[in-house]
């Protein structure tokens, strides 16, 4: 017995066949019972031929088999034991459990092996196929089974009849796949451990020890040379790296982090000049920070970057990009006094640069602690004389020199105009809207409408200061002339009052000697007891309104005690209702809407205001804007672009129509999206469209209505003055731009806008004829505002009066200057789309507009439409816009795209849509890109239009094509304009037709990511809306929107949350408490602000709406609306 319980060493063998183990074997004797098949030498108890013999085996086979034997072995031992009794074997319960425990150690053993050796085994089946392996699999032999997609159904109960009557075995399966069936076959290391999905396996995965094989590409060394430099053959390939020659490497985290940081040094060493290898260096310690747990080790990666770009910014002094990324650096660290301090020091050695005091004042703006309305200004007023100063060296030099205007100094003045655009829109913001439009009027005046008078810029503002101290109407008044015709105006005057005083001199006579006649000299001491008899007077006068405003004062306290309010208490002792204050916030919303233009100050202005009351003249002194209000925020600009660009965001400003005139990447688009407090109407109004569209489509009854989203404080009236604004100020900004087609398409829609009282569908006819007429009167060769006013005739349905206009400018066209005529591609291009849009007779519309297209692609003369124009016609047409298109190769490849190559291109694209179909005009517009290099088309808003052009038409035919094809060009599109409101629009019309939500939601949240703006998060949480999306979800938009850097100060993000909860979540403690975030991170609109009062005035205490009005006035908001008024009111109504 004690040699069956205690094996030799031979017995430690594995067996090849379960049927002969090799513990307690004995010599066996053949009968003839046996059956035959026994008699193969594979059955022979000599372990060491059986090894031999197994080893000769391929080693797949071998793996094979003992998978296929280790899955049966308990079955085939125990029938073989009771089938056939070859071995009388006696053994105990120990030697059973001994051999549980070996035949557990096998399995152990082969599941390892079958792991290690899995991988060279796999070529020798086909029919294992893994294009994406999880290298975790292979501890186990095959796919784990949970890792199959499983669906479960969004409602059960649906389907309760159905499982009830045993037609669908759901709860079978799903109590099935919920256990982790194999568990048994784990060891008790997995067991307690769990696969590799598991908690512990996850925790293991972001171990900094735990090693990984990663793959290593060849080094590029392009990187480490001049971008000029093309290599003519790869003579660096046998000086790479140990990484280089050994593509897999296996290493920890680690190690990662210690042989990145050893490249990057020696990279910032040999190449220190290298701003994006100092970027990546930096970049790489944010990566590095992101796998520290503990604070302090974050905190000592974040000193290790700052010290990088400390040395970056010490070897590159003048480099932007790495200050940015340093103060942003310091930003995580100092507190605000410090930050402050270091960005001083920086713009100190920086002050020509825009886009340090852009970030500056970003930062300074979400300050709450320092923020002030006085600080900020002060903070403008250094950073606009800076840059004005900046660009007055830039052009003297250019000056001095003789040069052309260059592209530095112009994109120096864009920058200051967009400095001046963000201090008009923080005085807009804060409640000081008669400063923001003042601050216009004096600049457009001092930039535009300047004298041309060799002036130094001392002489500039002294001359200007008696312009605006005169009274005389300005920019966007009735009657406004600007500054230098005012100017010849007055010397106009000026001269014939010298000429009639020096007539009436000599009427006078001869010599009369020196003596003077007695009633002369008794007139003039007449006149002196007068004069001094008057300045007793005056100062009585003074002191008797003194004494008026003193009684005053004391009525009102009197009255106030007597309706029971203490003036010396506070507002809290006396407002004990939140509807006073909720009523309050409405008249200040009101008196906001209604008081934006500053009084002028004009003769006899003075005895006016002292036959008013007081409090109507406090208030007309508020609203007066002197010349020392806007004298510091003055400048020049000497480029045509630069004033272009501030006429045009004046308009786009106080909500004008214009034509798109800038790209959507530009900064000055990036500073207005962020800076809404609300949407724009085109934005509006597209969304509007959608939400309505998705809410059809899916049967729904609007439970999540966007009219909370809109903005209702403006009232129609207030629109209305402001168009009325708008049309003067443009046809005065019309006479420094000459035919300037976008001042003049909106200098018509402003007309229209402020006839119709902001309802223009009501109209029959253009509103805008009379003032085209007059316009076209003056200049009858304009041939643009032909085509904008013949447009307008085609929108309101007079396409017999529009042909009229279109075919008059056309006609014109042989008699004009080649200057003028250069604008002909446009006009026609305007022409056919007024035609396609007309819907009373299709075929007919566009047989005149292929009619239209081939005279322009022809180059024939235009004559009035007849027939559908000939084969012939057709083709020459055709002809001609290949050769034109191609013309414009050599201008594009330079830089050069404007308004008219662009329609030329449109015309051409058009011209074969209507011929032979989409698929050729697409065509055309894709070779016209293919002009223009990658790089700049992400700049140009011409080749953005041209790009929008190109989603319209394919939007016009998505029935005759695929998903793939209108889907890639949107999402191409959005790789270069990711800002583009057009292409999201585009992008959700589309996928509401051939996708799925989610596929939308994935293209959202990637851009959301990849490239934050507020247009994407807009679109996104819209279109969660529309759908009825899940709160959770749309909660998480806004949370990461807001966690943005960039999107933190965003005010119409704010405001949009607050709407939210409040309107449809209908969770006021949530509102209030992202109302105090959202204040806290933007303390200067008022506007967010006032919808505490309206929207929250049901949870926050009197007390709570007393203080918030209390630092209010702290942070120096404009304040309107005296509490006591609303008061009053309450006590004086019956």
């Amino acid at each position: 017995m004690d040699h069956q319980q205690d094996p030799g060493p031979e017995d430690s063998k594995p067996s090849l066949f379960p049927l002969f183990p090799a513990a307690g074997a004995t010599a066996t004797s053949t009968t003839s019972s046996v059956p035959q098949w026994l008699c193969n030498p594979s059955f022979t108890t000599d372990l060491s031929l059986v090894n031999d013999a197994v080893s000769s085996l391929p080693h797949s086979l071998n793996v094979v088999e003992e998978d296929e034997e280790d899955e049966e072995e308990a079955k085939q031992e125990e029938k073989n034991q009771r089938s056939y009794e070859l071995l009388e074997v006696e053994e105990e319960e120990n030697s059973d459990e001994r051999k549980k425990k070996e035949r557990k150690n096998k399995k152990r053993k082969k599941s390892k092996e079958i792991g290690d050796s899995k991988s060279q085994y796999l070529h020798s089946k086909d029919y294992y196929f893994d294009s994406h392996p999880d290298p975790d699999n292979f501890a186990y032999g095959s796919l784990y089974r949970m890792d199959v997609p499983r669906y479960k159904l969004y409602n059960l109960e649906q389907l309760s009849r159905y499982i009830s009557q045993g037609l669908y075995p759901w709860s079978k399966r799903v109590s099935r796949f919920d256990k982790d069936d194999d568990i048994d076959a784990l060891d008790n290391k997995l067991k307690s451990a769990g696969r590799y999905w598991s908690p512990n396996y996850a925790a293991l995965e972001h171990h900094q020890s735990l090693k990984r094989l990663r793959r290593f590409a060849p080094k590029n060394s392009s990187h480490f040379v001049p971008a000029d430099f093309i290599p003519l053959s790869d003579t660096q390939v046998a000086d790479e790296s140990s990484i280089s020659n050994n593509p897999l490497i296996e290493e920890s985290w680690e190690d990662e982090v210690l042989h990145k940081t050893r490249e990057f040094n020696k990279l910032t060493r040999e190449h220190p000049h290298d701003e994006k290898a100092w970027l990546d260096f930096a970049e790489f310690q944010d990566k590095v920070a992101c796998m520290q747990r503990r604070k302090g080790v974050r905190s000592q990666t974040l000193e290790k970057k700052i010290s990088i770009l400390e040395k970056a910014t010490e070897l590159n002094p003048d480099n932007e990009q790495l200050l940015l990324l340093l103060m942003k650096a310091y930003q995580k660290r100092d507190n605000t006094d410090v930050l402050i301090g270091r960005w001083e020091n920086v713009l100190m050695q920086h002050s020509g640069s825009y886009i340090l005091w852009r970030e500056f004042l970003h930062v300074v703006h979400g300050e709450f602690s320092r923020f002030k309305v006085s600080e900020l200004r002060k903070i403008y007023t250094h950073a606009i004389q800076a840059l004005s100063s900046n660009c007055s060296r830039q052009f003297r030099q250019i000056h001095q020199s003789n040069k052309p205007a260059d592209s530095i100094l112009v994109h120096l003045e864009l920058g200051l105009v967009d400095i001046f655009l963000s201090l008009c829109r923080f005085e807009w913001q804060t409640g000081h809207q008669e400063l923001a439009t003042a601050l216009f009027q004096a600049e457009i005046e001092f930039s535009l409408f300047c004298p041309s008078l060799m002036l130094n810029e001392n002489s500039k503002q002294r001359l200007f200061k008696h312009y605006w101290d005169s009274g005389c109407a300005r920019v966007g008044e009735e009657g406004a002339l600007g500054w230098s015709m005012w100017l010849e105006k007055e010397e106009v005057n000026r001269q014939r009052v010298m000429k009639e005083e020096s007539f009436d001199k000599n009427d006078e006579g001869g010599w009369t000697g020196w003596s003077e006649p007695f009633s002369r000299c008794k007139e003039t001491s007449t006149n002196l007891e007068n004069v001094a008899d008057n300045t007793v007077t005056i100062e009585d006068f003074d002191e008797e309104i003194e004494n008026e405003d003193i009684k005053h004062e004391d009525d009102t306290e009197a009255l106030l005690k007597q309706l029971g309010i203490d003036v010396n208490a506070g507002a809290s002792g006396e407002v004990k209702d939140t509807l006073t204050w909720a009523r309050w916030s409405e008249e200040e919303s009101s008196r906001d809407s209604a008081q934006w233009m500053p009084v002028c100050t004009k003769s006899g202005a003075v005895t006016n205001i002292h036959r008013t009351s007081n409090e109507e003249a406090d208030e007309q002194f508020m609203r007066e804007m002197l010349y020392e209000d806007v004298c510091e925020y003055l400048f020049s600009l000497s480029s045509a672009e630069a004033r272009l660009s501030l006429v045009l965001q004046f308009m786009d400003f106080y909500g004008g129509k214009i034509s798109s005139w800038v790209c959507t990447n530009s900064s000055s688009w990036t500073e207005k999206i962020l800076s809404l407090e609300g949407l724009p109407d085109c934005i509006w109004q597209n969304m509007r469209r959608l939400s309505d569209g998705f809410t059809k489509s899916q049967n729904k009854s609007g439970e999540f209505s966007l009219g909370f989203f809109l903005d209702s404080a403006r009232d129609i009236s207030q629109r209305t003055e402001m168009m009325k604004f708008l049309r003067n100020a443009a046809l005065l900004c019309l006479t420094a731009f000459p035919r300037n087609q976008i001042l003049e398409e909106a200098a018509l829609l402003t007309e229209e806008l402020f006839v119709t009282k902001m309802n223009s569908s009501s109209c029959s006819t253009a509103p805008c004829q009379p003032l085209a007429k007059r316009l076209l009167k003056c200049d009858r060769q304009d041939l643009m505002l032909c085509g904008i006013y013949a447009r307008r005739e085609a929108v309101y349905g007079n396409m017999v009066y529009a042909r009229r206009v279109f075919d008059m400018a056309l006609f014109s066209l042989a008699g004009l200057p080649e200057d003028l005529q250069s604008n002909v591609s446009l006009l026609y291009l305007w022409y056919a789309e007024a035609e396609l849009g007309n819907s009373h007779d299709p075929l007919d519309s566009a047989s005149r507009a292929l009619h239209i297209l081939s005279c322009l692609g022809s180059g024939v003369t235009y004559s009035p439409f007849k027939c559908h124009p000939s084969s012939m016609q057709l083709l020459r047409a055709r002809q001609g816009f290949k050769e034109k298109v191609h013309t414009l190769r050599s201008k594009w490849a330079r830089g050069f795209v404007d308004d008219q190559s662009v329609a030329l291109v449109c015309a051409a694209a058009l011209f074969e849509e209507l011929t032979a179909g989409w698929a050729a005009g697409i065509e055309i517009i894709d070779h016209a890109f293919t002009m223009v290099l990658p790089e700049r088309r992400s700049q140009s808003y011409h080749l953005e239009y041209l790009f929008n052009y190109h989603v319209r038409m394919l939007q016009r035919h998505h029935e005759q094509f695929t998903l793939s094809k209108a889907w890639e060009s949107v999402t191409h599109g959005l790789q270069i304009y990711p800002s583009s409101p057009e292409l999201f629009n585009a992008l959700m019309e589309i996928s509401s037709l051939y996708t799925t939500p989610n596929k939308l939601r994935w293209i959202f949240d990637h851009y959301c990511h990849k490239k934050p703006s507020v247009i994407v998060w807009l679109f996104a949480i819209i279109f969660e809306m529309s759908q009825s999306g899940s709160l959770h979800r749309i909660h998480g938009l806004f949370e990461r929107a807001l966690a943005n850097d960039k999107l933190h100060n965003s005010v119409l993000l704010w405001r949009l949350y607050v709407s939210y909860e409040i309107n449809v979540v209908r969770d006021p403690s949530a509102a209030r408490r992202i109302f105090f975030r959202a204040i806290h991170a933007c303390p200067w609109s008022k506007k967010l602000w006032l919808d505490g009062f309206l929207k929250l005035n049901s949870i926050l205490t009197p007390k709570e709406l007393s203080d918030l009005q209390e630092v209010m006035r702290e942070k120096e908001l404009n304040l309107r609306t005296d509490i006591y008024e609303i008061l009053l009111q309450d006590e004086l109504v019956p």
